[in-house]
């Protein structure tokens, strides 16, 4: 953000922001710095089958087994988990699994992850260029008229799309129904991820590219429960974690996702100091 970009809580907007969206957009800014916040993932180390590799700055040695991840290490590696120095083989739930492990190392946070079957390490460290750089996330005034009420139409059987990654691949996005809205007599639908009354969407627009980021994400939920009725508050719409680090993985918006519409409104890019 350059030194005449004003901030989400400074900003003279046309309407004045909802406090709780201040606090959101404050929020926002403080998890993607921390220490080991988005900013702070320096590398995704994905293992194959077989023998135990070392992986490139890290000591100890990694393969999978199974469904986890297998470390090798000796005391003087300090790979800590839970504070304890690992001392011999552990095996390492992933983020997935209900109860993941997480192991540290000199500051930094390595993390087990499972995508499609496929498991990696992602190291996150607190030196990182990116966090050094920060200078917040720019952000559209807060436009009230981009809040919408949608509703929800089921798919009758959800289903998996391959959709194109940030790192090039196509991976599968599990889709189980369309939020509908409405603006200026034009309906809109976005293809949405469901988890109990939580709805993930991941859009893009036509401000993509001049304006923001490649694509961004929003969640939506059921105001109240068995009511059905759904709020789109595109206030809230947020930069994937590939816009703070290029080693994440994000997918980009499915067939029928991108809007014949100028989203302008939530976050924009990342600011970078210059």
């Amino acid at each position: 953000m350059s030194e005449t970009e004003p901030t989400a809580t400074t900003r003279a907007a046309a309407h004045p922001a909802p406090p709780a969206w201040n606090q959101w957009a404050e929020k926002r800014d403080a998890s993607v710095s921390g220490s080991h916040g988005a900013l702070a993932l320096v590398a995704t180390h994905w293992l194959g089958e077989g023998a135990a590799v070392a992986l490139d700055g890290l000591p100890g040695r990694w393969a999978v087994d199974g469904d986890r991840v297998s470390l090798t290490a000796e005391p003087a590696d300090a790979l800590l988990v839970e504070g304890v120095a690992v001392d011999g083989v552990r095996l390492l739930d992933p983020d997935l699994a209900p109860d993941p492990t997480v192991v540290f190392h000199d500051g930094r946070k390595l993390v087990p992850i499972v995508r499609e079957g496929v498991l990696a390490v992602r190291v996150y460290d607190p030196e990182a260029e990116n966090r050094r750089t920060f200078a917040g996330i720019e952000r559209f005034p807060y436009e009230p008229g981009l809040v919408f009420t949608a509703r929800y139409e089921p798919y009758v059987h959800g289903h998996v799309e391959q959709v194109l990654n940030a790192d090039g691949r196509e991976r599968g996005l599990a889709l189980d129904g369309d939020l509908v809205f409405g603006r200026d007599e034009v309906e809109y639908r976005l293809a949405a991820t469901r988890t109990g009354d939580r709805f993930d969407v991941t859009f893009g627009d036509t401000t993509n590219g001049p304006d923001t980021f490649g694509f961004r994400q929003l969640a939506a939920a059921i105001v109240r429960p068995g009511s059905g009725e759904i709020v789109l508050d595109f206030n809230r719409a947020q930069l994937p974690p590939c816009a703070f680090s290029d080693h994440f993985i994000c997918p980009v918006p499915p067939v029928g996702n991108r809007l014949d519409l100028a989203v302008t409104a939530g976050e924009k890019r990342r600011g970078v100091h210059a």
